[in-house]
């Protein structure tokens, strides 16, 4: 199982994205969504998320059905919702070599962050290239309480498919945004707002919060200080403010602009796919 959302094999034929709003799947270069009876899903990273699971596959069985009946499973990349995992960009004066003593300090470093037991997780991590100003390694871990995965798994087990590649909606759409400039990027799902700062092909920040209102000016006194830690981060003011499933906002350090793809125009629901289809070229 991994997280990351770097594709090294060939995509799996059938990629979806899933949200409390419903689910998306690519057909080619194409993406539909199946929208999911109220409180279907709920994302949560300590708690089960599909509440009602019989809904939730109803539509996958809506979008993918089984085709003849055939044994062999097919293969899947499922997205899951960014409130599902927790994504940290830790650093570190030096890592080991070794994966297994690189695993183990990851899982020490994440465990006090996390509102499940380390034990019952799955962690997955990668090393960013170089270097940051401070001269740390950058590493960003990927931590999910393994039973919120298995009922994840088990959906798409029991239509049919194997679900080798799991990931973070959010982390995939980041494959959107390709400049060298450093850029906040927000999406906004509902009411849990994603904030990350990247560019270059590193990340800087990921943060996902739960709002109580979901309006702009809650959502502005999260963006602010974020732009205040990304300057002091970086050493350098952020020029580029990117939005998905958010309407533009002022009072910020910059204009905002939309998060584009070459396959069309990514919402809050779909961003994940789009991002996932830009990577496998």
């Amino acid at each position: 199982m991994t997280f990351k959302n770097l594709i090294k094999d060939p995509p799996p034929e059938f990629v979806f994205e899933l949200s409390e709003a419903g689910l998306a799947h690519a057909q080619g270069a194409r993406i539909v969504f199946g929208e999911f009876p109220p409180g279907t899903l709920k994302s949560s990273a300590s708690e089960d998320n599909l509440l009602k699971a019989d809904a939730a596959a109803a539509t996958l069985s809506s979008l993918a059905p089984l085709n003849g009946g055939g044994k062999k499973r097919r293969r899947a990349a499922v997205l899951v919702p960014d409130a599902a995992a927790r994504v940290a960009v830790l650093d570190f004066d030096v890592f080991p070599d070794s994966p297994t003593e690189q695993l183990s300090l990851v899982r020490f470093r994440v465990k006090r962050t996390i509102p499940f037991d380390i034990d019952a997780a799955a962690v997955s991590y990668y090393r960013q290239p170089g270097t940051n100003q401070k001269g740390k390694i950058e590493v960003v871990a990927v931590t999910v309480a393994l039973e919120v995965l298995a009922r994840y798994e088990a959906l798409f087990r029991n239509a049919g498919f194997h679900p080798g590649e799991v990931t973070v909606s959010a982390l995939a759409a980041l494959e959107l945004y390709r400049g060298a400039e450093p850029a906040v990027i927000a999406k906004l799902a509902g009411k849990n707002l994603t904030v990350m700062l990247g560019g270059g092909g590193k990340l800087k920040l990921f943060r996902c919060l739960a709002l109580e209102e979901g309006n702009e000016e809650e959502i502005l006194s999260v963006l602010r200080p974020t732009f205040a830690y990304a300057e002091d981060e970086i050493e350098s003011p952020v020029k580029r403010l990117i939005l998905c499933g958010l309407e533009n906002l002022r009072g910020l350090p910059c204009e905002p602009e939309p998060l584009l793809s070459r396959f069309g125009t990514p919402t809050a629901f779909n961003a994940g796919l789009f991002g996932y289809m830009e990577a496998a070229g």
